[in-house]
């Protein structure tokens, strides 16, 4: 009896003690944040039990689900951010949201987003709410912080020196190169040819990323591409999922199919790391991303490696995504604007005919094409891959004047501060490169308002590959190459943490007489 009783005051104790933190954490917490931010002026859509907005945001996707634009249209804001879009105009620039029972700040003020963005003493660390997330990308330098983040960037920095690059580009281009052969082919037979071009795209910068960051081909690395595009398309599923740490570690199908895949995306990268091993005292470990961090990894009199194993695999599954999905999305768009802007693809062509004439593209040739810099700089304002990026406060600190609680997410709507007509301009939705003539920080009122590849320290290190590649690609295309638009083609720009054509994009393609 004595036993049973204690056993049940035990229980209720529990059950009491649970009650009491998930009638703070559920309703007072986002009681006592809204009021004090309320108090000093940020203000945004009301809390609502357990899902905070997510249902309202839900709501305002479903409305818009299956909708598409004149190909003219370029803001499809309604489309991917409709709770930006709603809210900003009520509430500011700068608000206050709920995922579930955490406090979201939209972050649309590019002043307050530069004082997020610059700082270099950690006050706001990257957001790792998505398990999902952290299993596409690994624990890389994307998402890692502090001095973690300085180690492996330390170690991953020399692998995208200029000179290393400059070397990259005939990689670059021996692949653009193969890729458009196979169209000369097919062109061969006769008439214009209709491809698909978003997903040769996805193929090309997946087989450049693989050999020269992993001395290996896309035919090697395909397995590891489809098993992450899988692991994307589930990252996505779940973005307006209410995120509860306790869910992560369920038995669910969702959860069981990510850790399947994230096993068998270590164990793809893992044979790839092997056979540079077995190699590697008669060619070494070779100087490409693969090599450098192997050598990094190996200990010597007895000192700590730089990184683990571990650490490497991570490196490699981010290298591997962010280096080809980014990219591929920016040639797709380009291709896109190219077709619906034939002047540019004049303009563009002759540029190419003048300073590469029929020769493959080098560096320095690169280096002189001005105007197609300026197009792919307008592309990434317009149809950049990242629609958003987040951050969290470490600590209770001052955002933009207003005192933001600990762990508040901080979101960074980049497709709509770039269209932003108080920092772009009346002509902040029309397609025009002119806009970049003077350079990135004249093209707006404001230098740091391009946020394709981020900013501040934590900016994208492989932007000056991206660009690279990007020119490479764009010239041996104007080279070879008239584009049409399909007629197949629906423009429908979706978010799936990166943004990409929901349809595909059908290219008309017309062989050039050099």
């Amino acid at each position: 009896m004595g036993l049973a009783w204690m056993v049940a005051a035990t229980t209720a104790a529990v059950l009491a003690s649970w009650a009491f933190n998930a009638l703070v954490h559920l309703v007072w917490r986002p009681y006592a944040i809204t009021r004090r931010l309320r108090v000093q002026g940020m203000h945004g859509p009301g809390y609502k039990f357990f899902v905070g907005n997510l249902g309202d945001i839900k709501r305002l996707h479903a409305a818009v689900a299956g909708a598409t634009l004149d190909v003219t249209d370029h803001d499809f804001i309604p489309m991917v951010q409709p709770h930006f879009r709603e809210w900003i105009p009520l509430y500011g620039r700068t608000f206050l949201y709920w995922t579930g029972a955490r406090p979201n700040v939209c972050v649309a003020d590019v002043n307050v987003v530069k004082q997020v963005l610059f700082d270099r003493t950690g006050l706001y660390p990257k957001n790792l709410m998505n398990p999902h997330i952290t299993h596409l990308l690994g624990k890389g330098l994307v998402l890692i912080d502090g001095d973690e983040w300085k180690r492996h960037r330390k170690v991953v920095h020399p692998a995208f020196d200029m000179d290393k690059l400059k070397m990259m580009t005939v990689t670059m281009s021996d692949c653009a190169r193969s890729m458009m052969s196979e169209w000369e082919a097919q062109l061969a037979k006769g008439g214009d040819v209709e491809i698909e071009l978003s997903s040769r795209f996805e193929e090309l910068t997946a087989n450049v990323i693989s050999r020269t960051a992993f001395g290996s081909s896309y035919r090697e690395g395909k397995q590891v591409f489809l098993a992450q595009r899988e692991l994307l398309f589930l990252a996505f599923s779940t973005a307006f999922d209410v995120q509860i740490q306790v869910f992560r570690y369920l038995p669910t199908e969702k959860n069981l199919k990510t850790r399947k895949l994230d096993k068998k995306v270590r164990g793809m990268l893992m044979d790839i790391i092997k056979g540079r091993l077995a190699t590697k005292d008669t060619a070494g470990y070779g100087n490409d991303l693969l090599g450098l961090m192997l050598e990094a990894c190996a200990s010597e009199h007895g000192e700590s490696p730089l990184l683990s194993m571990d650490e490497i695999i991570d490196e490699c599954k981010t290298f591997f995504f962010a280096g080809h999905d980014t990219t591929s999305h920016l040639l797709t768009w380009a291709m896109f604007l190219l077709s619906t802007h034939p002047e540019w693809q004049d303009k563009l062509q002759e540029e190419v005919r003048r300073e590469c004439g029929g020769e493959v593209p080098t560096y320095d040739m690169l280096n002189k094409l001005k105007l197609v810099n300026m197009f792919l700089l307008e592309t990434l304002r317009l149809y950049g891959p990242a629609a958003l990026i987040t951050r969290k406060t470490s600590s209770d600190l001052e955002l933009g004047g207003v005192k933001v609680p600990e762990g508040a997410i901080l979101t960074i709507p980049i497709a709509t501060i770039h269209r932003d007509k108080e920092v772009w301009g009346e002509d902040a939705d029309e397609f025009r490169p002119e806009r970049f003539e003077n350079g990135v920080t004249r093209a707006a009122k404001h230098p740091n308002a391009l946020l394709s590849f981020s900013s501040g320290p934590r900016s994208c290190i492989g932007q000056n590959f991206a660009m690279i590649e990007a020119k490479a690609v764009i010239a041996m295309i104007m080279q070879r190459f008239a584009l049409k638009l399909s007629p197949k083609y629906v423009h429908a720009p979706m978010d799936v943490l990166t943004l990409r054509p929901r349809h595909g994009l059908p290219m008309l393609l017309k062989s050039l007489q050099m």
